[in-house]
This record gives structure tokens, sequence and C-alpha cells, in this order.
């Protein structure tokens, strides 16, 4: 998103002062919130239950894709977090995580029935035990 903002700005900057000393109104450029508010409808959107994978001592989660994340990513995610996991990590006091995986960070609160995993990109995966 930052990326986006810069040409953005560049092309309203250009805009303004291609419109001053001429009676024509200057071009108003795109808003730079439109993009972002595409990203956060994607991100809040109604997720897309993936079924089930073994979680932290054998539990059964419910995998929930939200966003541009297909069942057979998001299911693989859950299960490579999971296979991460520590004995420790698993049992902090503090909750699992947060943990990297290529793009995504997974983890969880403290006694939290939910592990959530997102990217900077808005793509977000949950997994709630049962």
């Amino acid at each position: 998103m930052k990326t986006l903002a810069y040409p953005l700005l560049l092309v309203a900057a250009t805009a303004a002062l291609a419109g001053c000393g001429s009676d024509t109104p200057a071009p108003v450029a795109p808003s730079a919130t439109v993009p972002a508010a595409v990203a956060a409808a994607e991100s809040t959107a109604p997720g897309v239950p993936c079924g089930e994978v073994a979680g932290t001592g054998g539990a059964k989660t419910a995998v929930v894709a939200h966003g541009k994340v297909d069942c057979a990513a998001a299911t693989k995610l859950l299960k490579d977090y999971f296979a991460k996991l520590t004995p420790a990590e698993a049992a902090s006091a503090d909750g699992p995580g947060p943990v990297v995986l290529d793009e995504w960070t997974c983890g969880s609160g403290p006694n939290d029935p939910v592990t959530a995993c997102s990217t900077e990109d808005g793509r977000q995966v949950e997994g709630t035990r049962g």
C-alpha cells in the first residue's frame, strides 16, 4: 500500500500544477483510499470454511480462510504452523507465537481457542479448536 501512495501523490501534485494559470480546473487524481477500502472489504469478508486439521496435542481445529486465500493454502499453513510449534511454545503462558512462516505470521493469545495467521496485504486464516 505504501508503494501506491507515492505515485498517486505525484499524480495529484502534477495535476494541481498543470491547472495553475488556466481557467480549466485541474483533474482530480484517484483517491488512495479506494484500494485501502477494497483491501479492507476483502479482509473482513465472511470467511470460507476449509475443513479441519490436527492442532496442538491433536485437537481438531476448524480452518477458515479470509480474503484471497484458497483452502489448500489455508490448511497447509495451519498444518505447518502446528508442526513448527515446540512444546514450550504451545504451553507458553503468553500463548503460542508469533511464528513466522514465509509471508505469514501466526499466533494466539493465552488459552485462546483461535489461532490467527495474517499477511501484510490483509489475507487471514483462522483456526478454531473444537
